[in-house]
């Protein structure tokens, strides 16, 4: 592979897939259809998966035969070379259901005989530096309020009170606001499983 392409692009791997539908029962005893395609996308990327271990599979038993090959054998061994050769057909028609984007950096470690889970672990690494700078940043801000409020304390004590209390009131309002629309603190609304 080149290394002046772009390597932030991702590959696409097999198809576009076929979105599955799914039948549900609604409230009022209607039916209704939703798409199912994330479903139907693990059940393709299941299958190409089991495939690749078959063909794996027949690889390390054409390898047995190869290394101890005699004429007898070589039935058996084309007999696995057919089996192989439709094994691939299959995991290629599978594939064709599948839609995946694999990082040019992935390839490019696998192009170089690196591990890909190098990948992952550069990728975490990267976020967890990153977080250290955003907490860093954040913890210096709150430093800054502080070091101003207790320069405007000194200043205009009464004001700083009032500002506490007025703050003090809308978190208070906020949290209640939030728990009588049942909304869970990282923001995310609370749904009510009905059947």
């Amino acid at each position: 592979m080149d290394p002046a392409q772009n390597t932030s692009a991702a590959v696409p791997i097999g198809g576009s897939g076929s979105n599955g539908t799914m039948r549900y029962q609604t409230n009022d005893g209607t039916s209704s259809v939703t798409t199912a395609a994330a479903d139907d996308s693990k059940e393709n990327l299941n299958q190409v998966i089991n495939s690749i271990h078959n063909i794996l599979t027949l690889l390390h038993q054409i390898h047995l035969t190869i290394g101890s090959f005699t004429p007898a054998s070589q039935l058996p061994l084309l007999q696995r070379l057919n089996t192989l050769v439709l094994e691939l057909d299959n995991m290629a028609k599978l594939s064709e259901k599948c839609s995946i984007q694999i990082p040019m950096e992935v390839i490019n470690l696998v192009d170089n005989g690196k591990n890909p889970d190098d990948y992952t672990k550069d990728v975490l690494n990267g976020c967890i530096a990153r977080n250290q700078v955003t907490k860093g940043k954040t913890d210096a801000f709150k430093d800054l309020r502080k070091h101003i409020l207790e320069e405007l304390e000194e200043t205009f004590p009464d004001e700083v009170e009032m500002y506490r209390e007025t703050r003090a009131n809308s978190a208070a309002e906020a949290k209640r606001v939030a728990q009588s629309q049942s909304v869970l603190p990282n923001g995310d609304a609370k749904v009510k499983n009905e059947l």
